[in-house]
């Protein structure tokens, strides 16, 4: 077999694995669309008083069985950002969005929009919330460790 006849079967395998992903892509991003929706038909906003906030596994998270039998098999190893918060006299177990995980104060009250079990906005009460502390990467990690700074 020539050269150029292995180059032409790769070329032709790997476009019909970009129609198969474009195609894949266009149906998760449906879905991913109707799921939006459905969120933002059910939002409310809540003053609520955070707790605790960590990120968890499904199973350690204290989110009602119900929920956690309903997750998909890959997801239940996976961590979760939950959140911990007293809303009104009960204290309840929330999953929040990721963007704004980091934003999220501790033993501070918030203004939060809720859909269902799931956090999708935070506003201070009294004021605006303070900057989340900035992440600090592996490389310079190391170089404080060895410049001795914190």
């Amino acid at each position: 077999m020539k050269v150029w006849m292995v180059l032409l079967i790769i070329l032709i395998v790997l476009a019909a694995v970009m129609v198969v992903l474009y195609f894949v892509g266009k149906r998760v991003q449906k879905k991913q669309d109707e799921r939006q929706e459905q969120i933002e038909a059910a939002k409310q906003t809540t003053t609520m008083l955070i707790i605790d906030k960590k990120r968890l596994p499904i199973k350690d998270s204290g989110l009602p069985q119900m929920v956690i039998d309903q997750t998909p098999k890959l997801m239940r190893r996976s961590k979760l950002p939950i959140v911990k918060a007293k809303i009104g006299p009960r204290i309840m177990v929330l999953v929040a969005d990721d963007k704004i995980f980091d934003q999220i104060p501790l033993k501070k009250e918030v203004k939060a929009t809720v859909s269902g079990i799931y956090i999708t906005d935070v506003r201070g009460v009294r004021g605006p919330l303070p900057a989340p502390p900035e992440k600090v990467g592996f490389f310079k990690k190391i170089k404080n460790k060895v410049t001795g700074k914190k």
